[in-house]
């Protein structure tokens, strides 16, 4: 059985919503990223799936196929990983090595066969969805110091309570903790 992980970038208040500009990690100036991107590495190392919703999917596909100058890898790992979308509305995913999910199910199904973990980061309605279906098998939370006080959050008011399980946690130079939890 593979692992689902969720894997989000998260303020200490817990909202993972990047829209008031507080995750912008092209923007770190001086500060070292080596370490962070160290265990990003490792992470797409263990993982040969990744798990998006539509709308990140689409953010994703108008972005990382176009990059040329990428010293990190992510879009050479983006681009050939197999991704999978998850959509009633997406008919033809036009980037190579992905394809359409229509139901949870399915997810579950993919969680069966063998490989490496299935990681999914943003897509923030689909991570709801496989939360509350039980889908979810580990969170890895890059923790920013940022305390936001609005946005979307990872876990909403009325979620019921998740007991979790701390395996690792990991400090970067850039003031970040990577927070790994399992189920």
């Amino acid at each position: 059985m593979r692992y689902l992980v969720v894997t989000e970038n998260i303020t200490l208040d817990g909202v993972i919503d990047a829209s008031e500009g507080w995750f912008n990690p092209g923007d770190a100036g001086e500060t070292d990223l080596s370490d962070q991107l160290a265990a990003l590495e490792a992470q797409r190392e263990g993982a040969d799936a990744l798990l998006l919703g539509r709308q990140t999917f689409e953010e994703f596909r108008g972005y990382w196929p176009h990059q040329t100058d990428d010293q990190t890898g992510i879009s050479d790992y983006l681009n050939t990983v197999s991704k999978y979308v998850v959509s009633t509305t997406l008919q033809d995913p036009e980037w190579e090595h992905s394809t359409v999910l229509r139901e949870l199910a399915e997810v579950e199904a993919l969680k069966t066969q063998p490989g490496k973990d299935i990681v999914t980061t943003g897509s923030i309605k689909l991570v709801h969805s496989l939360m509350a279906a039980g889908l979810v098998d580990e969170y890895r939370l890059f923790v920013y110091p940022v305390v936001l006080g609005k946005g979307a959050r990872l876990w909403q008011d009325g979620t019921p309570t998740t007991n979790l399980r701390l395996v690792d946690t990991q400090p970067f130079r850039s003031g970040v903790a990577l927070l790994r939890y399992r189920t």
